[in-house]
């Protein structure tokens, strides 16, 4: 009797394992389809903050000379 149970634990083991990879593999097809041809939306609900430029590092001809530094 236990050998029937382990039997039918390992086949339906295979199969779940073998039933994921098939929907992970259709996921992947379908998403290589769609990214091909999807031409990207540009609504403008989202608010006016999130539309800013990326931050990026200040050059050092954009640094007022000016200002002495307190800590040195």
């Amino acid at each position: 009797m236990t050998m029937d149970q382990a039997a039918v634990f390992l086949a339906g083991s295979v199969l779940t394992v073998l039933g994921i990879l098939v929907i992970v593999g259709g996921i992947v097809i379908v998403n290589n389809i769609i990214h091909k041809y999807w031409k990207k939306l540009d609504w403008n609900v989202l608010p006016a903050v999130w539309h800013q430029p990326p931050p990026r590092f200040i050059d050092p001809h954009e640094v007022d000379k000016s200002i002495d530094p307190k800590f040195k």
